[in-house]
């Protein structure tokens, strides 16, 4: 059964994840997550992949933020300095993958976090792991079993729900502001004397520390926001209008040109 966690703002990382013991390829923490509760920053030997059953879990990690709603997952290479924080009442399981195990070395940046589609078969296998560990007497056999969620991490296609950031004081100081009011409407000439930048310096910057124009980079905050927003009830007109869309037409429009799905198809996995 998941672990209630006391309703404080950080918590800290689970001490399972600092365990060395290729004896136990695989370990899990489940827990139940109150909205807007924070982990400390930290690192841990132990690759994580966090999969919220329900809700929505915010990662930050080297200046970049990953969203992940049921549908998905995120990868933590051991070593990773990160935060976990839940956007929603999450209901949310951690599966701790010991350094002797490689993971994802076939994965185009290895080292880095990466959200992951789930398929059914990881969700299932999540799910059945939990039990295996706490009531698998057949070393043999539970082993066998960690072998196969394994095999089907490496497998999990990558998702574009991440927002890099950026290292100049004035970037981060932008970037810090849009995502705290992602509905904030102003152009970008008026937040640029808001930061101390120039137009064109902060537009420079968005190239070269996001790889992502302006714009784009503007746009998928929306985004993320609005998954936020959809995943814990709010009304597609509701999340639309407030985000700053001219109708939820044009937001449809919008996700589906930076997703390939409709956001209702998307939530649906």
């Amino acid at each position: 059964m998941p672990n209630n966690v006391a309703e404080t703002p950080f918590f800290d990382p689970s001490p399972v994840s600092y365990i060395i013991d290729p004896s136990w390829p695989l370990l899990i923490r489940s827990q139940t997550l109150v909205a807007n509760r924070i982990v400390r920053p930290h690192t841990h030997p132990r690759g994580q992949y966090a999969w919220a059953r329900k809700g929505v879990l915010r990662i930050v990690s080297d200046h970049s933020v990953w969203i992940v709603p049921p549908t998905h997952a995120v990868w933590i290479p051991g070593g990773t300095r990160h935060q976990v924080a839940s956007e929603t009442r999450a209901e949310v399981r951690h599966v701790f993958v010991d350094p002797s195990r490689a993971v994802r070395v076939g994965a185009q940046h290895p080292d880095r976090c990466a959200v992951l589609t789930v398929t059914p078969l990881m969700r299932e296998l999540t799910l059945r792991l939990e039990v295996i560990l706490a009531d698998e007497a057949d070393e043999a056999r539970r082993l066998r079993f960690c072998d196969v969620v394994i095999d089907e991490l490496d497998r999990l296609d990558e998702a574009p729900l991440s927002l890099p950031g950026g290292r100049d004081p004035r970037l981060v100081r932008l970037t810090r502001h849009l995502g705290e009011h992602p509905e904030e409407r102003r152009p970008l000439a008026e937040l640029a004397s808001f930061v101390g930048a120039s137009t064109r310096t902060l537009e420079r910057l968005f190239a070269e520390e996001t790889g992502l124009t302006y714009r784009r980079w503007r746009a998928r905050l929306r985004l993320l926001a609005a998954i936020e927003r959809l995943e814990r009830g709010d009304s597609a007109t509701d999340v639309a209008l407030s985000l700053g869309y001219s109708s939820p037409s044009a937001f449809t429009a919008s996700f589906r040109e930076e997703f390939g799905k409709t956001p209702s198809t998307f939530l649906r996995g």
